[in-house]
C-alpha cells in the first residue's frame, strides 16, 4: 500500500497541491478526523482486506474505531460533516465473501457519520483474471486518474462565487461563469447524480437518492458547492413531513409515550451475544450472571474483597442488574461494550416483581448445578441455595432503572443485603434513592479530562454531573463508598486531584484496584503494561492517605490487588469495623420501612468487627485463614511509602 500511496502522493504533487502520507498505524481518529471537518484537505484512503476480510495490522484500530462511532448514537450522522474523502480497497476477488470488505466498510462508515464522498471507490484486484482492467496496479492508476481529475475539479470550484443558495442548478453563475473566471467551457467542478455504480454503500440509504420534487432528474447537473445546502433542505422538508405525519422514533418517545410502543432493551442478537458470555437475562432488560468468587467459595476456597473488606458471605452473593445499560463506555469495561448504552430510559419496563423472581431462581438454578462437583462443600451449597447479599454492579447502571426504589424495597424485604454501584452521572436518582446496605460511585478519574478519555461517558455536561453526584453521596446517611479504579499510565498521577474529590463527597471508605485485564477489546486500546503490581496500588494508597488526614488504610485482599482505606470513625477502640452487621441493618431497613421513611439511620448503627486477617498490614494479606486455599507462608513485604 505504500507503494500505491507514493504514487498518489506524486501525483498530488504535480498539481502544485500539498500532501502528506500517514500510516493508519499513527493516525488518532479521535484527534485528527474531527479537524478535517473544517479542513480544505481531501482524505485518501488507501486500505487492503486481509484474512477473513480483516484490515491489516496498521489499520485495525482505526477500522475499529470507525465502526464503533457510525453505531455510536453520540458521534451522529453529522459528526464528521464538511469532511471530503475517497477509497481505495485493495483485494482478491476469489474470496468472493469479503472481496475488498475494508475498503466498502470505511467507505460506508465514513459516510454514516456525515463525511462527504468526494467520488465513488474504487476497488484493486489482484485476481488479474477479474481485475477489471487487467491488474491491481491497472485498477489503481485508473482510479488515480479519476481522483487527479477530481481533485482539479474541486480546487477550481473553489474559486467560483456562487453562494450555493440556487436549486436545480439554475443560478447565473452556474449558466454563465462567475466573476473573474474565463470565458469558455465551463471547468469539470460539477457531478452528475449518481449513477448505478455510484451507488451508497451497502446497507445505508440517502436522501440524495429519494424521491423529492426538488431532486435533480439524472440527466441534471449540481455544482458541488450548492450540493449540500440542497440536501439540508431536502432533509429539512423530509423532517417536517414525518412530523406532520406523526412518525416519530422509538428512541424519541417520552414518558407520555405508551410503553407498548418502546423497544425492548434486549434485541434478539444482544440476547444471542449476552447468553454466550454466561448472562441469565431476564425479561427485557435485567441480567444476572454466577461470579467466580461465589464458585470458589462453594468450594470452601477464598472469597472476594467484599468479603474481607465487608464480611459478605461471597457463595451467599447474587450479581445482577436491573438495567444492562450504561451511560458510559469506559475503556477497561469488563463486559467488553456489549451491552447496551444510553442517556434515559427509552425501552419497555418490566416490573420490580418479575425482575428479582427471576434473578433469584436464575441464580439458584446455576448454584444446583454445582451440586456434587468435587470440592463443594456440602453446607456451603446449602447456604449458597438462599441469596443473602445482592451486588447490583453486574453491567450496565441499575441506577436508570424507573424502579429502582421499589426494586431495592423488595430485596430488603427477602432480607437481602444490597450494594448499588453506579457511574457518577445520575445526580438526582442519587439523592432520590432509598437506603440501601452501600452506595459506591465510581471515580475512575479526577479531572475532566482524564475522566473523558477513561469513562468515555455519553453526557456533554459528565463533568458537572460527576462532581453533582458525588456531592449527592456526601448527603447519604448509609455506608457510601468511593471505587477507585487505577490505570498505569493513565490516571495514576492524579493524587493532589482525587483528594479534593474525597473531600467533596465525603466518603465513608474508598475502595482502590488496579484495573483487571479482560484481554483485546474492539473499544479500548488496553494491555497488560497498563494493569499496575500490588506494590504500585499501596504505594498510591499510602500517598494518597498522606493528603487525607482523616481517613486511614483498613484492609487488604492481594488477590484482586486491592486495598479500603476508611474513615477514622470506623476505627473504634483502636480496632476496625469496616465489617457490616447484616442482620442489624435489615431491623433498621424495616423500621424505616415502617416510619414511612421518617425514621433514619447512619452507616455506624450496623457496624461490625473486623477480623484481624482482613487488616492491612497481616500476614494473611486478606485471605481468611479458614479456607481451604490458605496455605500461604507467613512473610512481610515491604510497601514503600507506608
Amino acid at each position: 500500500m505504500m507503494k500505491f500511496a507514493t504514487i498518489l502522493a506524486e501525483a498530488v504533487t504535480s498539481l502544485e497541491l500539498p500532501v502528506a502520507i500517514t500510516d493508519l498505524k499513527e493516525y488518532d481518529p479521535d484527534d485528527h478526523l474531527v479537524e478535517e471537518v473544517t479542513s480544505k484537505n481531501v482524505c485518501a484512503f488507501l486500505v487492503a482486506t486481509y484474512t477473513d476480510g480483516r484490515p491489516t495490522e496498521s489499520a485495525e484500530w482505526f477500522c475499529k474505531w470507525l465502526e464503533e462511532a457510525s453505531s455510536d448514537f453520540r458521534f451522529g450522522k453529522t459528526y464528521l460533516k464538511g469532511m471530503k474523502y475517497a477509497v481505495f480497497g485493495l483485494g482478491n476477488s476469489a474470496y468472493v465473501s469479503h472481496f475488498n470488505k475494508v475498503g466498502k466498510n470505511v467507505d460506508k462508515w465514513l459516510w454514516m457519520l456525515g463525511a462527504h464522498r468526494v467520488m465513488t471507490r474504487g476497488e484493486g484486484d489482484c485476481d488479474v483474471v477479474k481485475s477489471k482492467h487487467g491488474s491491481i496496479e491497472a485498477d489503481f492508476r485508473a482510479w488515480k486518474a479519476k481522483f487527479i481529475s477530481r481533485l482539479q475539479a474541486l480546487r477550481k470550484g473553489e474559486k467560483k462565487s456562487c453562494g450555493g443558495n440556487c436549486k436545480k442548478g439554475k443560478c447565473e453563475s452556474n449558466q454563465r461563469g462567475s466573476e473573474g473566471t474565463e470565458p469558455g467551457p465551463h471547468p469539470p467542478d460539477r457531478v452528475h447524480q449518481r449513477d448505478a455504480e455510484e451507488e451508497e454503500p451497502v446497507g445505508s440509504t440517502s436522501e440524495e437518492e429519494s424521491g423529492s420534487e426538488d431532486h435533480q432528474s439524472l440527466n441534471s447537473v449540481i455544482d458541488v458547492e450548492d450540493l449540500g445546502k440542497i440536501m439540508d433542505h431536502v432533509k429539512k422538508e423530509k423532517r417536517e413531513k414525518e412530523q406532520q405525519e406523526g412518525e416519530t422514533s422509538a428512541f424519541r418517545s417520552t414518558a407520555k409515550s405508551d410503553a407498548s410502543e418502546r423497544r425492548a432493551m434486549i434485541s434478539p442478537a444482544l440476547r444471542e451475544a449476552l447468553t454466550k458470555q454466561g448472562y441469565q437475562l431476564i425479561g427485557s432488560h435485567s441480567g444476572v450472571k454466577l461470579c467466580r468468587w461465589t464458585k470458589s467459595m462453594l468450594r470452601g476456597r477464598g472469597g472476594c474483597y467484599k468479603h474481607t473488606f465487608y464480611g459478605i458471605e461471597s457463595h451467599r452473593c447474587m450479581e445482577t442488574t436491573p438495567s444492562l445499560a450504561c451511560a458510559n463506555k469506559c475503556v477497561f469495561c469488563w463486559r467488553h461494550h456489549t451491552n447496551p448504552v444510553g442517556t434515559e430510559w427509552r425501552w419497555k419496563m418490566d416490573q420490580p416483581e418479575m425482575i428479582l423472581k427471576e434473578a433469584i431462581e436464575n441464580h439458584q438454578n446455576m448454584i444446583k448445578q454445582f451440586k456434587g462437583v468435587p470440592g463443594v462443600k456440602e453446607e456451603r451449597f446449602e447456604e449458597g441455595m438462599t441469596v443473602k447479599h445482592c451486588a447490583l454492579s453486574l453491567v450496565g447502571e441499575p441506577i436508570m432503572y424507573p424502579e429502582i426504589n421499589r426494586f431495592l424495597k423488595l430485596l430488603h424485604e427477602c432480607r437481602i443485603s444490597s450494594f448499588l454501584v453506579t457511574n457518577a452521572q445520575f445526580p438526582v436518582e442519587i439523592r432520590n434513592l432509598k437506603p440501601v446496605t452501600q452506595l459506591y460511585v465510581s471515580v475512575d478519574a479526577s479531572t475532566k479530562e482524564s475522566l473523558k478519555k477513561i469513562d468515555r461517558p455519553l453526557f456533554k455536561d459528565f463533568w458537572q454531573r460527576f462532581l453533582d453526584s458525588l456531592k449527592a453521596l456526601a448527603a447519604k446517611q448509609q455506608r457510601t463508598v468511593y471505587r477507585l479504579t487505577l490505570v498505569k499510565a493513565w490516571n495514576v498521577d492524579e493524587l493532589q486531584a482525587y483528594a479534593e474529590l474525597v473531600s467533596l463527597g465525603s466518603p465513608d471508605f474508598i475502595e482502590v484496584k488496579g484495573v483487571t485485564y479482560c484481554g483485546e477489546s474492539s473499544a479500548s486500546s488496553l494491555t497488560m503494561a497498563n494493569v499496575p503490581w500490588h506494590e504500585e496500588v499501596a504505594r498510591f494508597v499510602c500517598e494518597l492517605v498522606e493528603l487525607i488526614p482523616d481517613y486511614e488504610i483498613a484492609c487488604e485482599h492481594e488477590h484482586s490487588n486491592c486495598l479500603l482505606i476508611a474513615h477514622k470513625k470506623f476505627k473504634i477502640g483502636r480496632e476496625w469495623w469496616t465489617w457490616i452487621d447484616y442482620n442489624r441493618f435489615q431491623e433498621l431497613i424495616q423500621e424505616y420501612e415502617d416510619s414511612g421513611g421518617s425514621k433514619t439511620f447512619s452507616a455506624k448503627d450496623y457496624v461490625a468487627r473486623t477480623p484481624h486477617w482482613a487488616l492491612f498490614g497481616a500476614n494473611e494479606r486478606g485471605f481468611d485463614p479458614k479456607d481451604t486455599r490458605y496455605q500461604r507462608k507467613n512473610k512481610s513485604k515491604d510497601v514503600s511509602g507506608c
